[in-house]
């Protein structure tokens, strides 16, 4: 494993920015892959009951992760500033604190995940015939949510001093081991659902103990010296709110979601299956700009951390021109290949469903560049000690299209047409509001970097 760390204050942006971004782009496809291949083997080797348990249940576990997720990445944006202004022992102080906060958050929300596991699986409204077997599972997954936390922060730390590939490494590692170990307890061992799940932590056990590992072996830079081990107040509030509002932000992501999809499930069966299926080909489609944003929002913080503004100001520009001419490739060839995508997942001879897929993914096809802009935003806002402006972008964004969602659909001439059309409404308007503040707000910036 190369020790490879890219300094995104200094050299060309574009082609540090891509060769950051790329091996998280890696990363985010190879973890989509893995949900699908967990489907399949589950699928074919255990049975319908228990493929719709693992279905649900990674909804559920999606939720779980946003939370942890969110804590790390806002933590990351403050590592990256300290990082970018050279000030090692702070960050190293701030990595200490950030660590047992998180923990802390952690396993309060694993205890509660273990306790409310049954009221959840009512919640969720689970048949009966799949319940036993969800419940199982989940049972089993939740004694994982440790190792998730300590992988996805270890990850964060990493990034954000300018190395996206060891993450990947460990991440393709656990992906490898955990479909080898799905194979082996469910067809070797018959261990069926609860092997799926047994797999699945102790990939994520090895993948957390590897990165834990490699970065007190491999960045020494990094290692926490007894000094450094204290709690004060000033780098806990900052912490803090950093990492709750990417936090919040990342959940209310998934609440408006979630939302949608039970307005979605009242068009019936076959809406829902094409909603089901579209909404794949679209978390594949924008996931490399959802990346980039987020690599983006790295070379942002390392920059305004070493107090240069003209390569912010250059990086957006560049950043943005990546970001269209990406999104306008995508939004073409998902316009073109529409319904061969929808076959994938859906049975040439279910045409409804296939008309309806390819439908929204045409309407929502044509403006990734939006969502593109739209990352980018949440981001920049972020990185400039501004993530509170990151949260109200997503509230606008999905807050204008749940609205609009349940007004349009519920007028006869436009019916579920209004769902589709309602997401593109709410990341123009977000775009608008955030592209305004920037140009309100590039005063109050240069203060802040002072």
């Amino acid at each position: 494993m190369s020790h490879q760390h890219l300094n995104l204050t200094q050299g060309g942006i574009t082609g540090t920015l891509l060769r950051f971004t790329l091996p998280m782009m890696a990363g985010a496809l190879l973890q989509q892959c893995y949900n699908i291949a967990d489907t399949l083997i589950v699928g074919q080797f255990v049975g319908p009951e228990a493929l719709a348990a693992v279905g649900s249940a990674y909804t559920l576990m999606a939720f779980l992760c946003s939370i942890l997720l969110g804590l790390s990445l806002g933590s990351s944006t403050v590592f990256s500033q300290q990082y970018g202004r050279g000030s090692l022992s702070a960050l190293r102080h701030s990595t200490w604190v950030s660590f047992v906060l998180i923990l802390a958050i952690t396993v309060v929300l694993n205890v509660a995940a273990f306790l409310a596991l049954d009221p959840i699986l009512r919640f969720l409204q689970v048949p009966a015939e799949v319940y036993p077997l969800m419940r199982d599972y989940l049972w089993i997954i939740f004694w994982g949510i440790l190792f998730t936390f300590i992988y996805n922060f270890y990850a964060a730390l990493l990034r954000a001093v300018g190395d996206s590939v060891t993450p990947l490494w460990f991440l393709s590692l656990s992906v490898v081991l955990n479909i080898g170990l799905d194979l082996f307890f469910i067809l070797s061992l018959d261990w069926g659902i609860e092997g799926a799940a047994a797999a699945t932590v102790i990939a994520q056990g090895a993948a957390a103990l590897g990165i834990v590992i490699y970065t007190y072996r491999k960045r020494p830079e990094l290692k926490i010296r007894r000094n450094e081990i204290y709690l004060d107040r000033a780098t806990l509030k900052e912490i803090t709110e950093f990492s709750t509002l990417t936090c919040v932000q990342q959940s209310v992501m998934n609440l408006g979601i979630l939302m949608v999809q039970g307005l979605v499930n009242s068009f019936g069966t076959v809406v829902m299956a094409a909603f089901a299926a579209a909404v794949k080909i679209d978390a594949f489609a924008y996931m490399p700009v959802q990346e980039f944003g987020n690599a983006f929002s790295t070379f942002v913080a390392q920059n305004f951390g070493a107090r240069k503004r003209q390569r912010i100001r250059r990086g957006i520009r560049q950043a943005l021109l990546i970001t269209c001419l990406f999104s306008l490739a995508v939004s073409l060839l998902i316009f073109l290949f529409a319904e061969p995508l929808m076959l994938i997942f859906v049975k040439p001879d279910e045409v409804e469903i296939l008309r309806i897929g390819a439908q929204y993914l045409r309407i929502e096809g044509a403006f990734y560049a939006l969502i593109g802009i739209l990352f980018l935003l949440y981001g920049y806002y972020r990185s400039v000690r501004m993530p509170g402006m990151s949260v109200i972008l997503t509230v606008l964004s999905l807050g204008t299209r749940v609205a609009l969602s349940y007004i349009l659909a519920s007028l006869p001439a436009v019916g579920v047409t209004g769902i589709w059309w309602s997401i593109p409404i709410g990341w123009f308007i977000a775009d608008l509001v955030g592209i305004v503040y920037y140009k309100l707000s590039s005063a109050r910036v240069g203060r802040l970097m002072g």
